[in-house]
């Protein structure tokens, strides 16, 4: 027999009945390496789509907060003591006279006196006492209507 007879000889006994109780093993092979890749590439995909989802909140923090920064800032501004003086007097108050205080048995402390009319830039002297300081009191001119 020749060489190439024996090979073909040889190749008929792998292929034959053997090489068919192979194949439905090697496509179960094929078919769970594929199945397994495809998940791999759906996972990959998932976990990249998050990752953009998470850099666009964070940066969407940073301009939150940022934005929050600048608003504390302007309201500190605004709640500072002059600048609430200033918008006061804008709005036409005036600061109020001396107060007088009640005392618990119903006696009267102090000498009260009505607010200023704008005209004179003072500020009423504090309290001998405990008690409140003097406010900013509305100048008795109608309010505009808006």
């Amino acid at each position: 027999m020749t060489p190439a007879a024996r090979r073909g000889t040889r190749l008929g006994r792998l292929v034959g009945p053997v090489g068919a109780k192979r194949t439905p093993f090697v496509l179960l092979v094929v078919v769970l390496l594929g199945s397994g890749l495809i998940s791999l590439l759906l996972l990959n995909s998932a976990l990249n789509q998050g990752s953009f989802e998470l850099s666009r909140l964070q940066r969407k923090t940073t301009e939150l907060t940022d934005e929050q920064q600048a608003l504390q800032q302007e309201v500190d501004q605004l709640a500072a003591p002059d600048a609430l003086e200033r918008r006061a007097r804008e709005l036409g108050m005036v600061p109020g006279g001396n107060p007088a205080f009640l005392s618990p048995d119903g006696t009267v402390r102090g000498q009260p006196s009505p607010a200023g009319d704008g005209t004179v830039a003072y500020r009423a002297p504090a309290p001998a006492g405990p008690g409140p300081r003097p406010a900013l009191m509305p100048a008795p001119r109608p309010l505009p209507v808006p």
